[in-house]
């Protein structure tokens, strides 16, 4: 079982996300869906879905929580053609946060917030993909140079985990510090997570539209976690 799954917080689309999502990557489908009634929202839909092999969750909770870019989901892909195809699907009826093209950093790479909001970076990769679907954290505002350390933190928490590639930003390289964190991967409990630092003006940081579910066996275990 996955040991931490993602959980996305939607006003009503819940229902509609899924069907998008899972049509979009290959290797998805819905596994469940329930409604939980008379909720101070009214009526709430809960549906799991693995997206590529990965599970996550879709509420609909009411327009309590937003989506934000401080988490996006870096997708691998091993071909130029397959960044199109997913682009096409979800930038359409979205908005481009970095039009799809070429980069330093990939040959081809574009950064959206499809139709509901949720951030996805798509970038061709030359490296082996071990994960399809990788949850990005980008630390800005008063966190902002805090990539690391948070990351550093979450790993001394989790089992089986450990801190990946780091690239730094350097000297000249716009408004950020030399040392802070350009792009870095970490590892939970054997799943694949990004971090990386922003100093540039953003008008949103971290918000409970995105959260991640820890699930644990005994209550000893979530005493460790919550403690």
């Amino acid at each position: 079982m996955q040991k931490i799954t993602t959980h996305l917080w939607f006003d009503k689309e819940a229902k509609e996300a899924a069907e998008l999502y899972t049509s979009v990557f290959k290797d998805s489908r819905i596994k469940n869906s329930t409604t939980i009634h008379d909720t101070p929202s009214g009526d709430a839909d809960i549906v799991t879905v693995e997206l590529a092999g990965q599970e996550f969750t879709l509420l609909n909770g009411g327009p309590v929580f937003t989506f934000t870019p401080a988490i996006s989901f870096l997708v691998a892909c091993d071909n130029k053609d397959e960044v199109s195809e997913l682009w096409k699907k979800l930038n359409d009826g979205g908005q481009a946060l970095m039009e799809l093209g070429e980069y330093p950093f990939s040959e081809h790479y574009g950064w959206t917030q499809d139709r509901y909001g949720l951030s996805w970076q798509i970038m061709h990769t030359k490296e082996p993909i071990k994960q399809k679907i990788t949850p990005t954290l980008m630390f800005v505002g008063d966190v902002c140079g805090k990539a690391e350390e948070a990351a550093t933190f979450y790993t001394s928490v989790f089992h089986n985990s450990k801190i990946g590639d780091i690239m730094r930003y350097e000297e000249g390289e716009g408004l950020d510090k030399p040392g802070t964190v350009k792009h870095m991967d970490f590892t939970l409990e054997g799943e694949q997570f990004g971090a990386m630092d922003s100093a540039y003006e953003h008008k949103f940081t971290f918000n409970e539209a995105i959260s991640f579910m820890v699930h644990c066996e005994t209550q000893e275990e979530i005493d460790y976690y919550w403690d």
